[in-house]
């Protein structure tokens, strides 16, 4: 299958062949349970030793003829730390169960439960990698994902351009021309979250915005869009928020692209081994 490759001007400036890869079965039931297993919650949990602090041991006897024993003062069980001592007279203050003020928490959460523990195999990643570089390319998932976009609103997908300098300016104005009146989508804007979400270490929402693939001699920093290099790329990067993500890739990224899969097929089968 060959795709026009895009001048920095947004004008054809030839063809490339696209590797077998981009024409793999899509199975979103394998994306799916990758991105599962690729999922990453930060732990959190309070300190082992919270509301243990306090040097005396704050437990109660209640035994008759013992000396600090409360038998027959009215006093409840609840754990102690002494605050100050007057004899065989002392000023308690309840400590440590999650009742007292500064006791530990009842039920805290606990690291264990947070961490993933799900593992897929070298196959399932595998064609989970080649159907989210499939789904790229057809223009029937990437209009489902995006409700702005309409059929025929993008020319060709999937987009690619010419490997050279570019400046940021250059490829915005190029992004506006291949996008046009839906170049909002491609654009990574963040913005206050509305709701109760700003307290609770949620403040900022963001999209995803196009993701731009390059090659290793491509050289392109910029913040509007995610720049991810070949050797870093996966499913992740191509399926975040489910199949069909607006890329682009640059000449040299599908070209190392196709020298990364026959190099696997060929280590796979045995040929390239003495």
């Amino acid at each position: 299958m060959k795709v026009k490759i895009l001048d920095i001007k947004g004008k054809e400036k030839g063809t490339i062949e696209l590797p077998e890869c981009f024409n793999a079965p899509i199975r979103e039931d394998i994306v799916s349970k990758v991105l599962e297993a690729k999922k990453t919650k930060q732990p959190y949990a309070p300190s082992p030793i919270a509301g243990n602090r306090q040097s005396a041991s704050g437990k109660l006897i209640h035994r008759r003829h013992v000396w600090k024993s409360q038998y027959g003062r009215g006093m409840s069980r609840i754990p102690r730390k002494r605050m100050s001592q007057r004899g065989s007279q002392f000023n308690w203050v309840g400590a440590t169960v999650p009742s007292a003020v500064g006791g530990r928490r009842a039920h805290p959460p606990k690291i264990e439960s947070m961490i993933k523990k799900l593992k897929i195999n070298k196959k399932e990643l595998r064609t989970a990698f080649f159907s989210a570089l499939t789904a790229t390319t057809k223009e029937d998932i990437v209009v489902k994902r995006y409700e702005k976009l309409e059929k025929g609103k993008i020319s060709q997908l999937p987009i690619i351009i010419e490997s050279k300098e570019i400046k940021v300016k250059e490829l915005v104005s190029l992004v506006k021309k291949i996008f046009g009146e839906v170049f909002s989508i491609a654009i990574k804007n963040k913005k206050i979250r509305a709701g109760k979400g700003k307290m609770r270490g949620r403040k900022y929402k963001s999209n995803a915005g196009l993701l731009i693939v390059v090659g290793k001699k491509d050289k392109l920093r910029t913040k509007r869009f995610e720049v991810v290099p070949v050797n870093q790329l996966s499913v992740n990067d191509l399926a975040k928020g489910g199949q069909g993500r607006l890329v682009m890739y640059t000449e040299n990224a599908i070209k190392e692209i196709a020298e990364k899969i026959q190099g696997k097929v060929k280590s796979k089968s045995g040929e390239d081994k003495k």
